[in-house]
């Protein structure tokens, strides 16, 4: 049986075409989970958490797997704001989530301010985390922007 959870129930609830995936319950890369799922790592978006040295609201990153987040053009996309990346014990106190099951889809309306890498909309869908660990979903990534209100823009390398 599928697993659901409150990301699944707003998506269905919304009428928000998705898939689930199941992955094992424990802390995994995306690298990892598109070779457990056989897709295309680049289809793979993990969810990063950056700070901003303000104390302002904490930004949620999404890139390819394989990629790095490139922080100087994430902070160019937010208006040249300096940001640095969180650690994962800082990731899992802002966002309430683990750390491998951090997803925009279950912070929405919690104030994070989400910006997905633009190689996403080349893609009729993506595969990000359900919000939490072994749960993944594939959806349409203009969704992803729709629900969330994110910003696209190419920050990653």
């Amino acid at each position: 049986m599928p697993i659901t959870n409150n990301v699944t129930r707003m998506l269905v609830a919304r009428g928000v075409p998705f898939e689930a995936h199941e992955l094992p319950e424990e802390k995994l890369g995306g690298m990892e989970a598109a070779a457990i799922l056989h897709v295309e790592p680049y289809l793979m978006f993990k969810t990063i958490v950056a700070l901003r040295p303000d104390g302002g609201k904490a930004v949620l990153a999404l890139v390819p797997a394989p990629a790095k987040l490139n922080l100087k053009a994430l902070g160019r996309c937010l208006g040249g704001r300096k940001l640095q990346l969180a650690t994962q014990v800082q990731a899992e106190k802002l966002t309430g989530l683990q750390v491998g099951g951090i997803s925009p889809l279950a912070l929405i309306g919690k104030g994070f301010e989400v910006v997905l890498d633009e190689s996403a909309l080349g893609f009729e869908k993506i595969y990000l985390s359900g919000g939490q660990r072994g749960l993944n979903l594939s959806i349409a990534p203009q969704a992803v922007v729709d629900l969330t209100h994110a910003k696209t823009d190419a920050i990653s390398e």
